[in-house]
């Protein structure tokens, strides 16, 4: 069997190791391939057997060219790059990855509130320059040193990872609501429930924590940011458009929004023109919540069974069905 990955550098930039799939059958492994050259993505599956890919997209056409295709499999969750509705046409099984960030996307949740709380990276850089060792006082802070204990955390979005975030905002001290269209027993024993509104009201920091359909496109927006309280924090380690970002920029440099963190931006890389760059109190970070190596260990575990149990005609994580 041949298999082909065609963007393995972010999943393994080498500290991980291809073993499992290497035992599977003859690999081959690009760091990267074009997200938009269709040839080469064609002519890198080849005659590849099983491919797997992160963020490069596999198309009709790249179906069709590549006869031999039989498994595709993602190096993720996500699998809108695929056509698995064409794929599934053609009989060839889509795999994802369902869970493996659930502890290292909420624990950055709360990393990038904790750092709004106490801006703990440029108080460190302050000391460094020399300002403490000159200050006439025994302490001293550039911005307001935030307490959570008994604030509210609003969490949209309350699966797996939204409710280990409430689980967290838990342990702080905090009151977590959330908003879900699906509630279960298992989220009532962490927040209560209420209606997006409701939460809007109410939360003093925001989390977003739901995927991107096209109903949560864009969910925070000059009306929803309307409906939240002064001075409000928003979290978003999720996806990059849930956030209308010139938006969220007016609302930073007015005020209203207090501080935001973002771990995604509607288009990634994050293009310099993005209007967040040049917001006030605003938190960039280049989407790296879910790439702790215990994380991306998990990938590589879940990627291989996913070959591995379709080899033995069993498969598993299909989203094709």
């Amino acid at each position: 069997m041949k298999i082909v990955v065609l963007d393995g550098y972010t999943e393994n930039p080498g500290d991980i190791g291809w073993d499992d799939l290497r035992a599977l059958g003859e690999l081959t492994v690009y760091d990267r391939t074009s997200l938009t050259d269709e040839a080469e993505i064609i002519a890198r599956i080849g005659g590849a057997d099983a491919v797997y890919t992160n963020k490069t997209p596999i198309s009709r056409r790249v179906i069709d060219a590549c006869s031999n295709m039989r498994f595709i499999s993602l190096l993720a969750t996500g699998y809108n790059i695929v056509d698995y509705e064409y794929a599934k046409e053609k009989k060839i099984p889509v795999t994802n990855v369902p869970t493996y960030g659930t502890n290292s996307v909420s624990q950055f949740a709360i990393a990038l509130l904790l750092e709004i709380c106490h801006h703990i990276g440029h108080h460190d850089e302050a000391v460094r320059s020399g300002r403490w060792e000159s200050n006439a006082d025994f302490c001293f802070w550039d911005y307001p040193l935030i307490e959570l204990a008994d604030k509210t955390m609003g969490i949209i979005g309350f699966g797996r990872i939204g409710q280990r975030t409430g689980a967290l905002a838990n342990a702080l001290g905090m009151r977590v609501l959330a908003h879900d269209n699906a509630p279960n027993d298992a989220g009532r024993a962490i927040a209560e429930y209420v209606s997006l509104d409701e939460l809007l009201a109410a939360s003093d920091v925001i989390a977003l924590h739901c995927p991107l359909f096209p109903e949560t496109t864009g969910i925070i927006n000059t009306k929803t940011i309307a409906k939240m309280k002064d001075g409000v924090i928003i979290l978003n380690n999720s996806r990059g458009p849930l956030v209308a970002e010139q938006d969220l920029a007016d609302a930073l440099n007015s005020g209203k929004v207090y501080a935001a963190a973002v771990d995604v931006v509607s288009t990634e890389p994050i293009k310099g023109d993005n209007p967040l760059l040049h917001a006030k109190n605003c938190i960039i970070t280049p989407h790296i919540s879910w790439a702790p190596k215990e994380s991306r260990q998990r990938i590589m575990d879940c990627a291989a069974e996913n070959l591995r149990a379709w080899i033995a005609g069993e498969p598993v994580n299909i989203v094709n069905p």
